[in-house]
């Protein structure tokens, strides 16, 4: 099982006085605000295998990351350019600690210093060329990355990861050409199920919302939502007991991660940690570590090929959505009380800085 965390250090700019010093990247599609609000967040970039001591090309909020891996085991990760004639360093290969670019073989070491400059191995380095380096840690099968170092900040719990009573699935990631908040607000919603998944767990004959429970924390919120929407796929469901009530806990982590908890009868357990990761203002990538304390010989691909068409039905909604941005001003679009969750959600995206009209 792989450690709780593997942290690289940042670079010098990641001073709390120097935030705004950060330059935003080449064609943004953020408003600066909003990038600056959602940079200090830590978001999943690649799986853990996908990084070797290869470079590894990643984009996050409109930043190219280079990542690899020292012979330590420990994640680099880096602004994707060399500074000297500005070609991406995910073209090179690393040798030993070194990153090595493609075009003119310059070398820089793990903390981002260009060491060797091969047509001129004896003279003296320019302090510019040295990369601008990101935090990067690993954790739940993936990497995750920060552009902006803020100070201490929690990554999103699952501790059910590393229980040993309970079975971890991966599934590969998903890539949506939508925000990442109409992603997640998509998850938190309950009264889709009887349309949107009627093909694989919904039930159109039984679309009613019961009221439920919103409580807010510091990161974020929790929905405890019951009813008798049965979580089991159609092929499944009479193994449903009558009257069952389905208990499904949400708890989000602002801004873009949801892990629900599902209570199937007997008492098991299902853990889903919905995590959005914004490659730009209209583009998500979608990784969601999957654990479960029952069913633990049943064949792990039964579980991925569920899930992967529950991710499609909600892929072709959210992708249709007008408007892109998720309205944060609450009068801009109609609600009712189903969307209490959602509601929640957009306050919090809004309390955390960003603008009325954003979306990620």
């Amino acid at each position: 099982m792989e450690p709780l965390t593997s942290f690289v250090p940042s670079s010098e700019l990641t001073a709390p006085a120097a935030l705004n010093a950060v330059p935003l990247p080449r064609e943004c599609t953020f408003p600066e605000a909003d990038w600056r609000a959602l940079a200090p967040f830590w978001y999943p970039v690649a799986f853990s295998h996908e990084i070797t001591d290869k470079p590894y090309a990643a984009k996050l909020l409109d930043e190219r990351v280079v990542l690899y891996r020292l012979t330590d085991g420990t994640i680099t990760a880096a602004k994707d350019i060399c500074f000297h004639r500005g070609v991406p360093l995910s073209m090179g290969f690393v040798e030993g600690n070194e990153i090595i670019c493609r075009y003119h073989g310059l070398r820089y070491a793990p903390d981002g210093r260009c060491v060797c400059i091969p047509a001129h191995p004896n003279g003296a380095i320019s302090p510019r060329l040295r990369l601008h380096m990101f935090s990067a840690q690993e954790r739940y099968g993936l990497v995750w990355v920060r552009l902006v170092d803020e100070g201490e900040r929690p990554l999103p719990e699952l501790e059910e990861w590393f229980d040993k009573d309970y079975v971890q699935v991966l599934p590969e990631a998903v890539s949506i050409n939508a925000a990442a908040g109409r992603q997640v607000e998509g998850f938190l919603d309950v009264s889709h199920f009887a349309f949107v998944h009627v093909e694989s767990f919904g039930e159109s004959d039984n679309a009613v919302v019961p009221d439920y429970v919103v409580t807010k924390k510091a990161d974020g919120f929790v929905a405890d939502y019951i009813s008798t929407v049965s979580n089991y796929s159609h092929e499944f469901k009479h193994l449903n007991p009558p009257g069952f009530m389905w208990h499904r806990r949400f708890e989000v982590f602002l801004p873009f991660t949801a892990k629900l908890t599902v209570t199937f009868p007997g008492g098991g357990k299902l853990h889903i940690l919905n995590l959005a990761s914004p490659v730009s203002a209209r583009k998500t990538k979608l990784f969601v570590p999957i654990c479960r304390n029952f069913d633990k010989d049943s064949p792990v691909q039964a579980t991925l090929d569920f899930n992967y068409q529950v991710f499609a039905e909600d892929i072709a909604i959210v992708e249709q959505q007008y408007p892109e941005d998720l309205p944060l001003d609450l009068h801009a679009e109609a609600h009712f009380p189903a969307d209490r969750s959602s509601i929640t959600y957009r306050k919090g995206l809004a309390a955390l800085g960003l603008g009325r009209t954003y979306t990620s």
